[in-house]
């Protein structure tokens, strides 16, 4: 009930989400479709949740995927200014 993301990819989160929801059976219904949505949404790192919060996915297998471009968006910006500051650092 209190799965968080933290070092996982999103891909490794959704799964071990998946399989934790297996023993509660209140997010398996149909009417609970909103209520995993958020859950999960709730155990994202704060900054792929920031990104992916305010669009209101409400569709699991939706809200996995843009995650998961969340996540890559985020790993390709971080690893863009990395190399931006080390060329920064030898041009000094």
């Amino acid at each position: 009930m209190e799965l968080k993301q933290e070092g996982l990819s999103v891909s490794e989160y959704a799964a071990k989400f998946e399989d934790l929801c297996r023993f509660a059976p209140h997010y398996n219904t149909m009417e609970a479709k909103e209520d995993k949505c958020v859950k999960f949404e709730n155990g994202l790192r704060p900054n792929i949740k920031q990104l992916i919060g305010f669009s209101e996915i409400r569709n699991f297998p939706t809200l996995v995927n843009k995650s998961r471009i969340c996540e890559k968006d985020s790993r390709a910006k971080a690893s863009y200014y990395k190399a931006v500051n080390e060329k920064k650092g030898k041009d000094f």
